[in-house]
């Protein structure tokens, strides 16, 4: 029997709600990955609330954690790394780190970096010294890196605005020669009305993928993304394919969460759940 392809799932974890590896990790897993989920934080809830507990990881048990995988040999056999929220800038070197002896040791292995720092809403909600690290270390060890259009202009220094903003900032975001970039949440000058857009550069070439523009937005709903993209990989999809497939689940979930009146995103909805399962059919 063939082994499932193996995601080392790096990011945060919340006891209530869907954010993180909490958002991740389930739609990875129904559509038929095998999950390795480290957490960089654990939360009671996300932030929305009136109240917040629990705290970022300390360095030295997320080191031993990360120790621990290696120990079990997860990087070597790992098709897909993953990295999204860190909560402190101790756990971003150490997962930098980790990232650069995982790809040493595999050079197989895939890097998605989801660099979660802010959006057009609230602004950068890491402190300036995380997104600094994300910049300098995470994003030079990408192959996929899925900012979105908030992400993508503090991370460039840049507004980004147009088309054109986008293709600009994929050259000065410091990815590795044959990283691919996937903007995500994109309403730009050229986005038709009702639609919101990833826009893929690669390889110098550009691809969008519009989507309807729903509304409600929800924390979580870049992490889901992230993980549905590469299901979509891992079961064999291109990028623009897996793109697609990811923003049509995410609108099933975000959409129900919307006719419920939640305050998350929503995966448990039978429709997400079947087409989930329907992904490695």
């Amino acid at each position: 029997m063939i082994r499932p392809p193996l995601v080392i799932s790096i990011q945060s974890q919340v006891v209530h709600g869907h954010v993180g590896n909490s958002a991740a990790l389930f739609p990875m897993q129904a559509a038929g990955l095998d999950v390795a989920a480290v957490p960089t934080v654990i939360f009671s809830n996300t932030p929305d609330y009136p109240t917040l507990r629990g705290r970022a990881l300390p360095p030295d048990f997320f080191a031993d954690l990360l120790l621990g995988a290696e120990e079990r040999g997860l990087p070597g056999r790992a098709t897909f790394l993953l990295s999204g929220y860190i909560g402190s800038v101790e756990v971003a070197e150490l997962t930098a780190a980790f990232v650069a002896r995982a790809k040493a040791r595999n050079p197989g292995l895939l890097y998605l970096c989801d660099p979660v720092m802010g959006d057009s809403g609230p602004g950068l909600y890491v402190p300036e010294a995380i997104a600094a690290v994300m910049r300098d270390r995470l994003l030079p060890l990408a192959d996929i890196a899925t900012p979105n259009q908030f992400e993508l202009g503090h991370l460039t220094g840049r507004p980004v605005a147009r088309l054109a903003d986008v293709t600009a900032a994929a050259g000065s975001l410091g990815l590795a020669r044959g990283a691919r970039l996937v903007a995500t949440g994109c309403v730009l000058e050229e986005t038709g009305p009702g639609l919101l857009e990833s826009v893929i550069v690669a390889e110098g070439q550009v691809t969008r993928h519009p989507t309807a523009r729903l509304p409600v937005a929800l924390p979580g709903t870049g992490d889901l993304f992230a993980g549905l993209i590469l299901a979509g990989l891992g079961l064999g999809d291109g990028l623009g394919a897996a793109v697609d497939r990811a923003q049509g689940l995410t609108a099933l979930a975000l959409e129900r969460a919307r006719l419920l009146g939640a305050g998350e995103v929503v995966l448990s909805d039978p429709e997400f759940r079947a087409a989930l399962l329907g992904m490695h059919a």
